[in-house]
């Protein structure tokens, strides 16, 4: 069995710079996440980051609970907006490890409030066993 840690966690401000280049790399350039001047007028009165950024946030922080394990499976809620320069906490923990699959929590956490922005599930395969 590959060695890994129990919890992960990253301190981290996304940019709208961030939330631009996101949008160029994927082509999802919804203006809720681009546009400060049309997020100014929504419920949100600010731009909010695209869900899948986040996943990728936590994605490389499961690469850091069980190295060269593929992702099989993933389960996310968006419960509240991640704004940009918003301070958030993201955090992976193993939930289970039966030596061929691990089963990881994972959160993001506005550090300001301690509410959840992000939060779920995801089931990686070891790389042993592919």
């Amino acid at each position: 069995m590959s060695a890994s840690r129990e919890t992960v966690v990253l301190d981290r401000a996304l940019t709208q710079a961030d939330f631009d280049a996101f949008a160029r790399l994927t082509g999802d350039d919804n203006p809720i996440h681009v546009d400060p001047g049309f997020s100014s007028r929504t419920r949100f009165g600010r731009t909010v980051s695209h869900g899948m950024l986040l996943s990728t946030v936590l994605r490389g922080l499961l690469d850091e609970l069980a190295p060269g394990a593929r992702q099989v499976s993933q389960k996310l809620m968006f419960p509240a907006p991640t704004f940009a320069g918003e301070p958030m906490r993201f955090s992976a923990s193993i939930k289970s490890d039966d030596g061929r699959h691990v089963v990881a929590e994972m959160n993001c956490e506005r550090i300001e409030d301690g509410v959840i922005t992000c939060s779920g599930e995801a089931t990686l395969l070891r790389a042993e066993h592919r």
